[in-house]
């Protein structure tokens, strides 16, 4: 195989997903689908985990990259925990067989309901954004007679150099607390009958290629831990988040996982903790693909624009941030190319996939993949424009299995009656 990412490539002019033709998927499931590698999941995974293998590790997943039941019985079997910001994800964790002891619970609104909902199942902890979702964990604990297990959520000040709305470890960021805030926090945990605080946790942003900034607000945070530990505060866990990126382009190499583990594992090390990292992107990002068909070729006096069926509603990435995902046809054409813009059916000028990319002459019912969209796909996806979300399929070798089944139009208004 003619690999472009992990499992996925072109092989005697066809593209394939490890040893499954996509266009037989095409063709049984229907356009738009995305299309996931179990093997590529699994060769991700691997990676962080031995690259930190000198340390007690939990690799918490983050759910909110990629969220199918089934994706997450292949990361539960390889021993996975999960970072949660819903009782919805708490739930999706739970029903793919993830222990409530690997579950974390983030997010800056956690309502009453889900904070009892956590409780009552036991997970291992909730990484608390501010004193009034402090004091809302103790009343819940109170009420449940339960201790609920914390860490508090720092705001290292380091700037990760990503896109601002996915940056969240600076002041300016809704997320987390300043040193001093969180030393006054960790004090009333302390204190309190109903909070154990065991953990301390950061997270500086997402797509980050640049591992000092791991370095340098794992170094700050470590400086933190040694302050709390004088003060009788038992940090066990030290979670470092997640953000780790990846490539978004073929010819582009991804920032090896042994480099962040060079980055972090000292400063772990020197507080004697258990580390938790929370890759999402990193796991599941280039395990998947968006195939979609193309209904028009549409030509004006500026541009030649390709309409396949597949929307920003499917996968909002590119129209959201300007993101950049590579798009290939899934028949094999070498030669000449042209400049093509890829857009959606949606009724917005910005339901765009690619500009002027450099693509083969196409026919109307060829059909084309967008790659590196297993993190932040469907996950993401809606029902705008009234369009019923796409299918997912897992590949396993030379078997696919169908892991949500496509919304019908019924589905759409199955809660309006």
């Amino acid at each position: 195989m003619k690999e472009i990412f992990p499992s996925i490539g072109y092989k005697s002019g066809e593209l394939y997903v490890e040893e499954t033709k996509v266009r037989e998927i095409a063709e049984e499931v229907g356009t738009p689908v995305y299309i996931y590698s179990k093997r590529a999941i699994e060769k991700a995974y691997r990676e962080i985990e031995e690259a930190f293998s000198k340390v007690n590790l939990l690799i918490a997943f983050a759910v909110k990259s990629n969220s199918n039941v089934w994706v997450l019985k292949v990361l539960k079997e390889l021993g996975a925990g999960a970072d949660t910001v819903s009782v919805g994800e708490i739930f999706r964790a739970i029903t793919a067989g993830i222990e409530p002891k690997k579950i974390l619970f983030a997010g800056v609104g956690k309502r009453e309901d889900e904070i009892e909902f956590a409780l009552e199942r036991g997970i291992l902890m909730f990484n608390v954004e501010s004193e009034g979702e402090l004091l809302k964990i103790e009343s819940v604990a109170e009420r449940l007679n339960k201790v609920a297990p914390i860490a508090v959520r720092v705001n290292p000040e380091v700037n990760p150099k990503t896109h601002p709305y996915i940056a969240t470890g600076l002041r300016s960021s809704k997320f987390g607390v300043d040193f001093e805030t969180a030393l006054k926090l960790y004090r009333k945990a302390k204190e309190s009958r109903y909070l154990k605080p065991i953990g301390i946790h950061f997270h500086i942003g997402s797509q980050i290629t640049d591992v000092s900034a791991f370095e340098e607000a794992a170094s700050k945070v470590k400086e933190l831990v040694k302050e709390l530990q004088s003060r009788g505060v038992e940090v066990e866990y030290f979670d470092a988040g997640g953000g780790l990126g990846i490539n978004y382009k073929p010819d582009e190499k991804p920032v090896p996982a042994k480099a962040l583990a060079e980055a972090l594992i000292p400063h772990v090390k020197e507080v004697n903790c258990k580390l938790i990292l929370e890759p999402g992107r990193r796991i599941v990002g280039n395990a998947g693909i968006l195939v979609t068909k193309l209904l028009y070729r549409k030509e004006t006096p500026e541009k030649l624009f390709y309409v396949v069926d597949a929307g920003m509603n499917d996968l909002a990435r590119p129209s959201l941030y300007k993101a950049y995902h590579h798009i290939e046809p899934v028949k094999e054409i070498s030669g000449e190319r042209i400049k093509a813009t890829v857009v959606g059916p949606i009724c917005e000028s910005g339901d765009q996939f690619g500009q002027d990319r450099p693509l083969p002459l196409l026919k109307e019912g060829e059909l084309l993949a967008v790659f590196s969209a297993g993190a932040y796909g469907f996950s993401m996806a809606s029902n705008y424009n009234s369009r019923p979300r796409p299918a997912e399929v897992l590949v396993d070798g030379s078997n696919f299995k169908v892991i949500r089944q496509r919304e019908t139009l019924a589905d759409l208004i199955s809660r309006e009656f």
